[in-house]
């Protein structure tokens, strides 16, 4: 149970390249990081916090950096952390997302609520009032975004964390913010819940995570987390790859489940001992354990 408010605090936005700020989360549960990403013309909002208070802080900010340029938001999935607070910026800016995260929303969005109004008191005072909202402006696969002399590249990765993960890049700028593909000093989130919601996928999130380290980035905004290099795109995907390897060697010698999920883990905390959220890797290898037999795509 959470017991702590899940509050953005705004006060203490960080530039981290120009034009290119970070509300940190502060390592707060269910607090994302919040970025803000500024061209001539316009300014792009990345995450809108837990609910209508926090992102009413947000957009507010947004507004007054903005200094009457125009406003976009994007949110990088669909979760309730990082896209439940989207209804404050009707009429103020305009949302873009990928399809598949439109259509999580709507599958979805409703049983999230629901499920995070559960995880305590003050979650569900945040999310008093949500109203899940539609984006305005729907891409495929490949977004790019002209703030006015500094394009931003909005690309879905396909299944991973999510079926609607995608990230953004500020080519000019060496920056890639990344949603909870990649988390700082933490284990992966794996929302792995059966039967009401199996689309992550870590074979595929290795993939996507190989993919995304050879393309590299200067620097890397993750979920949640402090803001790091490139090595935090290698992180995850060496944690994945072990993650994998592991649960699949086992069941190779015909070791059960829940056996899996207690020797794998005690391994990977061998491996991290300083990360948190470790009751996720139990989540992981119940994921990993449904996709085994799925070819490897090796490196």
């Amino acid at each position: 149970m959470i017991e702590h408010d899940p509050v953005v605090d705004v006060s203490d936005a960080q530039e981290i390249a120009p034009d290119v700020l970070v509300i940190p989360d502060h390592r707060v549960q269910l607090v994302p990081n919040v970025g803000v990403i500024g061209g001539r013309d316009a300014v792009l909002v990345v995450e809108t916090g837990l609910g209508p208070r926090n992102a009413e802080k947000v957009l507010e900010f947004a507004a007054d950096y903005a200094r009457g340029r125009r406003l976009y938001l994007t949110t990088t999935h669909f979760h309730p952390e990082h896209s439940f607070g989207a209804q404050v910026f009707t009429g103020a800016a305009t949302f873009l997302v990928n399809r598949d995260q439109a259509d999580e929303v709507k599958e979805k969005g409703e049983g999230y609520l629901e499920m995070f109004k559960g995880l305590g008191e003050p979650v569900a005072r945040a999310l008093e009032g949500v109203e899940l909202r539609e984006a305005d402006v729907v891409y495929e696969k490949e977004y790019d975004l002209d703030l006015g002399g500094r394009v931003v590249r909005l690309r879905a990765t396909g299944r991973a964390h999510s079926r609607g993960d995608q990230v953004i890049r500020v080519p000019d700028a060496g920056v890639l913010f990344t949603g909870d593909l990649v988390e700082a000093r933490q284990f992966a989130i794996f929302p792995w819940f059966p039967p009401h919601d199996t689309d992550v996928s870590g074979a595929r999130w290795l993939a996507v995570m190989r993919r995304l380290a050879a393309e590299g980035a200067e620097i890397v905004v993750p979920g949640h987390g402090e803001v790091g290099g490139p090595r935090l795109l290698t992180d995850v995907r060496d944690y994945l790859r072990v993650l994998r390897d592991e649960t699949w060697a086992r069941r190779d010698s015909g070791t059960a489940p829940e056996a899996v999920a207690e020797e794998v883990a005690a391994l990977m905390v061998q491996r991290h001992p300083e990360w948190s959220g470790r009751d996720w890797i139990e989540k992981a290898t119940g994921c990993l354990c449904s996709e085994y037999g799925m070819p490897r795509d090796e490196e």
